[in-house]
């Protein structure tokens, strides 16, 4: 691991390339290894180059940054940082991108690349610091191995949670993809994103998976599909089998929080709930997890190799973890859970 993180830019405007430049480079411990004005020059350059990260400008003249994503994550995977504007397309475009293999994703207007000094230009330099060191892995799409789980973990449910921070939109983008459209048990979603991005990546989960994806609604019954807690609002099982939107409670870090979401599922569906912690920084979704296994549900986490960053999945194993599995066989898992009823409604 170099100690010295290389950056290359892809970014069709010199000026703004300048600016990142002067940004990245202001401490003197990273190094701009290139800037490219097109994704093919960028993907023809990483062999040669061989960065730590690429900055990803969405909007590109010719193959775009989602495109261009999607093509280094099957190929050369390298993290990838996604750059949007904050209107247009280019949202759902970076939104997408997550899902197809970018680590990490930020609005173009919440950089000032004229202030390298400031806060929020330090703030996303120790960003590019962390997510240079991150493992990735291939294109999150390809054809699932069909792995089983042995019978001894299979077990009935009622609702499945998960929880995901770096790294995770692209197993989710898998899992949902892996999930049949007929898939009975409801799954309620809390992944930490960088404002502005979860109605986007929800968008494209939708369109990607054939079972429904969508942002969670405050008093709704939960049903099947997959249901995204909304930005700066905590999602909750209420007793009663409805879903609950919480935007005061202060819970750790995070609004939405993983341990939140599991904690409510602990305590309203039981040993029919099923929590699972995805790759991600910190440990949010641990304790959360914890509460699951004491109330005897079945508490999954992402093993190493496939994680991003194994900081989230490793707090959730030190806490007792039932298994530990690659995204394909989560999938295989939560495809093997046998449906039971809502407590709520016997």
């Amino acid at each position: 691991m170099r100690a010295m993180p290389r950056v290359l830019i892809c970014e069709d405007s010199p000026t703004y390339a300048a600016g990142l430049r002067r940004m990245l480079e202001y401490d003197g411990d990273i190094t701009v290894a290139a800037t490219c004005a097109t994704a093919e020059e960028a993907i023809a350059a990483l062999p040669r180059i061989r960065p730590d990260l690429v900055t990803m400008d969405i909007e590109l003249p010719g193959m775009d940054g989602l495109a261009a994503t999607e093509e280094i994550m099957g190929f050369q995977p390298v993290p990838v940082l996604v750059l949007s504007a904050r209107l247009g397309r280019g949202i759902d475009k970076a939104a997408a991108a997550l899902a197809a293999g970018a680590l990490d994703a930020m609005e173009k207007d919440d950089l000032d690349p004229g202030d390298p000094a400031g806060v929020t230009a330090a703030a996303f330099r120790q960003r590019v610091r962390t997510l240079s060191h991150a493992r990735v892995i291939h294109h999150p799409r390809a054809r699932l191995r069909g792995v089983r789980v042995m019978a001894a973990h299979r077990r009935g449910a009622c609702v499945v949670g998960i929880c995901g921070s770096t790294g995770a939109p692209q197993v989710l983008a898998g899992l949902l993809a892996a999930l049949p459209a007929d898939y009975p048990i409801p799954i309620l979603i809390v992944q930490h994103i960088s404002p502005g991005f979860t109605d986007g990546l929800a968008r494209w989960l939708d369109g990607l998976a054939v079972l429904p994806v969508g942002i969670a609604a405050d008093g709704a019954r939960p049903r099947p599909g997959a249901w995204i807690a909304p930005e700066g609002a905590h999602l909750e099982l209420a007793a009663g089998g409805r879903l609950r939107l919480d935007t005061c409670t202060v819970a750790g870090r995070h609004r939405p929080s993983g341990d939140v979401l599991f904690e409510s599922i602990a305590t309203a569906a039981g040993a029919a709930g099923v929590a699972v912690v995805l790759s991600g920084m910190g440990r949010d979704g641990a304790a959360g997890a914890a509460a699951v296994r004491r109330h005897g549900g079945l508490v999954i986490a992402q093993d190493e190799e496939s994680s991003a960053i194994f900081g989230m999945p490793r707090a959730a194993i030190e806490r007792g973890a039932d298994v530990v599995l690659a995204p394909d066989e989560i999938a295989a898992c939560l495809r093997d859970l046998r449906t039971e009823q809502l407590p709520w409604a016997q």
